[in-house]
């Protein structure tokens, strides 16, 4: 049994803090649910499960899927939350094909959302402490006795650091590392992201990338539209990228902010099917699951090369080889990391000591990589990236008469995902 991507879509993606701050990632996920059923045209009522990837959670909310289901779905299908950092949106999705080639469900949507305009702010030990013993305080006399021995430090607010818990490394940090250690100079990395903004800009103006956004009406007048992702800069240029100064390694790096992914806010989804589920909905899929691979390694090496390690491992599960793989997706966390991930699968030493095999595993031409740009002009919603790019991924086999495609998602934690896709 095959699992079939019958739909896809997603909301504009947008730099965190600005047009759609206002919304929270589950009013964004829900937009992009009920456009995707729609795209699908089937009802919520036959869908068996929703399975949704967040990665900075909402503490009020910590369920995401369940209060995205409620509002677009009948109430008794069931909906869990999956987070996997930067691959939410792919477990979400792999998860899903799991349950439908177990027989265990016909229809259901996968993707994830994410708002970086609300991140949790946390508080000191100390404080969050205290504040649970005044709330437990009979008087007020007891309960400001609770606060005596705060002291202003303890006040100071903690905001979340995408780091490593393992090693305190924040991703730019192993990215300006790998960078370093593989050799990756940074006028390859200003130009895989000039490549990124072109390619994503040619997207906007022939109206590809609109045919998979949902616009989004802005609250609280609704008088506001956005159609189009913002974080895509035609005016940009080598120059200009060159003139950026490195963030993580301010003497002798090369990750800047030109050559790396944004803050994003953004959702995105997904519906599959089981084949029984395609015939008597009468819908046509766009491609169908081949397979699937996760990986990972140690977080305190080569943080962000696991799709090196999870994509001829997903390759050999298809029964095909990259000769086979007529477009590619590559998540663009930083430029640093793709082209990494590039030159090992295209190394024989890398082949041989890392994957024990013969040779390389290779790589297609660039030419036929994230042919709509990626991550870094697009912008990256944690917990969405995964969904719009098997969209991406599905859509441009179709419109380029292709056969098979390969996405692939480094993630915290050392972890890579992959996942090979069939146009139907």
């Amino acid at each position: 049994m095959k699992t079939a991507i019958v739909a896809g879509c997603r909301t504009p993606f947008t730099r965190a803090g600005s047009i759609l701050k206002d919304l929270t990632a589950v009013e964004l996920g829900r937009i992009a649910v009920r456009e995707v059923l729609a795209r699908a045209d089937v009802p919520g009522d036959v869908v068996d499960e929703l399975i949704f990837g967040t990665v900075v959670h909402d503490p009020r909310a910590p369920n995401i899927a369940r209060e995205v289901g409620l509002a677009v779905l009948p109430d008794t299908v069931p909906a869990s939350t999956v987070s996997m950092a930067c691959a939410s949106a792919n477990r979400a999705i792999s998860d899903a094909a799991a349950l439908i080639e177990l027989g265990n469900a016909h229809v259901v949507v996968a993707g994830g959302a994410e708002s970086l305009s609300h991140i949790p702010i946390m508080v000191s030990d100390k404080l969050s402490q205290t504040l649970v013993e005044a709330s437990r305080a009979r008087s007020l006399k007891e309960r400001v006795a609770t606060f005596a021995s705060v002291r202003p430090g303890d006040l100071v607010p903690q905001r979340p650091q995408i780091a490593e818990p393992s090693t305190g490394e924040t991703m730019g940090e192993a990215a300006e590392r790998m960078a370093k250690e593989n050799g990756i100079e940074r006028q390859d990395q200003d130009a895989w992201a000039l490549r990124s903004h072109v390619r994503a800009r040619q997207g906007q103006e022939d109206g590809r990338l609109a045919q998979e956004i949902t616009p989004v009406y802005v609250p609280p007048e609704f008088d506001e539209v956005v159609k189009e992702d913002n974080g895509v800069r035609p005016d940009t240029s080598l120059e200009k990228l060159a003139g950026l100064g490195p963030v993580f390694d301010r003497d002798y790096g090369s990750v800047t902010a030109g050559n790396a992914s944004p803050l994003t806010d953004g959702a995105a989804a997904v519906v599959l099917m089981s084949p029984e589920a395609v015939k008597v909905h009468g819908v046509k899929p766009l491609a169908y699951i081949r397979s699937f691979a996760l990986t990972a390694l140690d977080p305190g090496w080569q943080l962000l090369q696991g799709p090196a390690y999870a994509a001829p491992i997903a390759l050999e599960r298809a029964g095909i080889t990259m000769d086979d793989v007529d477009l590619m997706e590559m998540h663009e966390a930083f430029a640093a990391q793709v082209l990494s991930n590039l030159q090992a699968l295209d190394s024989d030493r890398f082949g041989r000591e890392e994957l024990g095999r013969k040779g390389k595993v290779g790589h297609p031409d660039p030419e036929r990589i994230n042919v709509m740009g990626g991550s870094i002009a697009l912008g990256h919603p944690f917990g969405a990236t995964g969904a719009r790019i098997t969209t991406t991924l599905a859509r441009e086999l179709e419109r380029r008469d292709g056969e098979f495609g390969l996405l692939t998602v480094c993630a915290a934690g050392g972890m890579g995902f992959a996942m090979v896709i069939q146009r139907a």
